[in-house]
């Protein structure tokens, strides 16, 4: 093993008085070749150099996720040395993290038939797909070919995919757009990170935070912020509908504070990882107390309304001037192209624009072009509420049914009502042991789920609620599904019973 090649940050948390649980792995691999094994590291404890040829050593015991226990070594900080923004960049955080363990679990579990509820990507559709197939035919059939992906274009992004996003826009929500009021980015996840640090961290007036005015919410955000402390999330008021084991996450107006140091606000609608959708009146509220400090308002519409119109429940996508409204064609089958869009006033586009510019010149064209196709038919549009929208919300209607029908009645269990998005999102109240618990148990069932206390960035109270839920993705088949629930049951009745 080439110590060297390596960077290991591993945090370890205390779960109880003999045990240690893995919150967070994150191996970087400087040198690609090499591939870490905690069996080496262990083995090579007494042949290590000494202690003065490390930067920082620090002897940790930590638990991985396949149960090793007592693996006693060293955090190793290699001679290369790292920025502030080098180190905060090059860890893992949230869903990446525990993607990662998902991954290693499947690899090293290759007999065992697992069912794999966290996934976050869509599912082909046959009839996407084939949209996408025939506007890529066109696009090489086209003579605008080699414009299109053999030469550089504008940093805003390709001329006819605005257009037709302002065109449909314009006709579809009554608006008065124009092409300076859209920015093309690579993925909406790289407009988050523009922003975020754009409006949000160390400014000459002291820290401007980024708030996140209902949590859960999307696992990124946590990661994207060069300044960590400046993201904060506020502590949501539970609707509980305990006879019907369902209940729904509401901003608590009554604690939600914007002020002259917050820099932006973000949240996502219909939301990942919950399907919470925020009510006119709830988005009103937040916009109206940020215009009252000229605070931009980032409503993350990667699941909304018009494409790819994940919304189980009726919405309406809300513009305004202090407004920037953000999609992506991830979830409308064209997450390999990297296809975010931002419409706004033109001053935050063109900051926006300007940090694209320094940071990547400009999205995937050859996605841009036949994206541009598919808005412009309107066939986009309507695929997603024809063929998306059912298929997502038939998925969560099976879940529903399976819960009904294998969950105890006198548990404490509670699913977020379904209002959109690709995921269910599940409570367990008084739950005896961790998220992560419940996830290494449900892995030993071969169920695969996602652990819920990811998705909390910025909320610094201590809430017992945090480590309590679970994401269950909507991409597998009906039967995996219901198959899956009858053994959530089975394994959460036993943790309430102490099994």
């Amino acid at each position: 093993m080439r110590w060297r090649s390596l960077r290991f940050a591993l945090t370890a948390e205390p779960r109880s008085a003999n045990r240690c649980q893995l919150s967070t792995v994150n191996c970087q691999l400087l040198n690609p070749l090499v591939q870490p094994d905690f069996r080496e590291i262990e083995s090579n404890w007494k042949s290590l150099p000494p202690l003065t040829d490390y930067r920082q050593l620090s002897r940790m015991v930590v638990y991985n996720s396949l149960n090793i226990c007592s693996i006693v070594h060293q955090r190793i900080i290699m001679n290369l040395a790292l920025s502030q923004i080098g180190t905060q960049m090059s860890n893992l955080t949230g869903v990446r993290a525990i993607m990662k363990d998902i991954q290693e679990t499947l690899t090293a579990r290759k007999g065992q038939d697992f069912i794999n509820l966290s996934a976050g990507n869509p599912v082909i559709l046959p009839e996407i797909e084939q949209m996408w197939r025939d506007y890529t035919i066109e696009l090489l059939d086209s003579p605008d070919y080699g414009e299109v992906v053999c030469r550089y274009g504008s940093s805003q992004g390709y001329q006819p995919l605005i257009d037709a996003v302002v065109t449909d826009f314009n006709h579809r929500y009554s608006l008065n757009l124009t092409s300076r009021n859209v920015l093309i980015t690579p993925g909406s996840q790289s407009l988050y990170f523009y922003a975020i640090n754009a409006f949000g961290g160390q400014t000459a007036g002291g820290m401007k935070q980024v708030v996140l005015p209902l949590s859960p919410d999307y696992t990124g955000y946590g990661g994207m912020a060069i300044v960590p402390d400046s993201i904060f999330a506020y502590k949501p008021t539970l609707d509980i509908d305990a006879a019907n084991h369902r209940f729904k996450y509401r901003p608590d107006f009554s604690q939600l504070r914007i002020g002259e140091d917050t820099g932006c606000v973000l949240f996502s609608r219909p939301c990942n990882p919950t399907g919470n959708v925020l009510t006119d009146e709830e988005v009103h509220k937040i916009t109206d107390l940020a215009a009252s400090y000229d605070v931009p308002v980032l409503i993350d519409s990667a699941y909304a309304p018009p494409f790819p119109s994940l919304n189980f429940t009726e919405m309406t996508p809300i513009f305004g001037d202090n407004i920037l409204h953000c999609m992506s064609l991830s979830k409308a089958g064209l997450p390999g192209e990297r296809i975010g869009i931002a419409l706004g006033s033109e001053k935050l586009i063109g900051i926006l624009e300007s940090f694209q510019t320094n940071m990547c010149i400009h999205s995937s064209r050859y996605g841009q072009a036949i994206a541009a196709k598919a808005v412009a038919s309107g066939r986009l549009a309507d695929l997603a509420t024809t063929v998306i929208r059912p298929y997502y919300q038939q998925k969560f209607a099976v879940l529903e049914a399976g819960l009904t029908k294998f969950m105890p009645q006198d548990l404490p269990w509670y699913l977020h009502r379904g209002e959109g998005a690709i995921f269910a999102w599940m409570w367990f109240q008084d739950l005896p042991i961790t998220d992560w618990e419940l996830y290494e148990a449900l892995k030993q069932v071969g169920i695969i789920v996602v652990p819920g206390s990811s998705f909390f960035p910025g909320l610094r109270e201590d809430w017992a609620h945090k480590q309590q839920c679970i994401r269950i993705s909507l991409t597998a088949s009906d039967a995996q599904i219901t198959t899956a629930m009858e053994r959530l049951a089975a394994v959460v009745t036993g943790v309430y019973q102490g099994k």
